[in-house]
């Protein structure tokens, strides 16, 4: 199944064959668990079938969103331009405070390096 013959289907056809084609690499398993399997690149040929019919899907559903979403952000961007608010600019290389500077955070205790914590050391009576 070439991906060309595949764009040429409607999305109702591309359902079908997809189900289809999941049935089958669920029986081609099932035979390949039984033994009865004698060509094992069916399921790869089958899991490559499916992942094409899958982007042709994916694709419509793309540009159908993109279509959809087109026209509000030109509508959008035409009533932008009318109220046009003054933009701010953002510095590109912004540093981190410095240690001791105002605004920056105070270093983490590091503690004993016990994951426990304080008190986890103590020993356990036997009794």
């Amino acid at each position: 199944m070439k991906a060309e013959e595949l764009r040429a289907l409607d999305v109702a056809e591309l359902e079908d064959r997809l189900k289809g084609a999941r049935r089958e690499l669920y029986e081609l398993r099932f035979k390949l668990a039984v033994g009865q399997l004698e060509n094992h690149r069916q399921i790869r040929r089958t899991r490559k079938d499916i992942a094409r019919i899958l982007t042709v899907l994916h694709q419509r559903r793309l540009e159908s969103s993109l279509e959809d979403a087109a026209v509000p952000a030109a509508v959008a961007a035409s009533s932008a331009a009318e109220v046009s608010a003054p933009v701010q600019e953002t510095p590109e290389h912004v540093e981190a405070p410095r240690p001791g500077e105002p605004g920056a955070t105070p270093p983490r205790d590091q503690g004993s390096g016990d994951p426990g914590g304080p008190g986890t050391d103590r020993e356990e009576d036997d009794d």
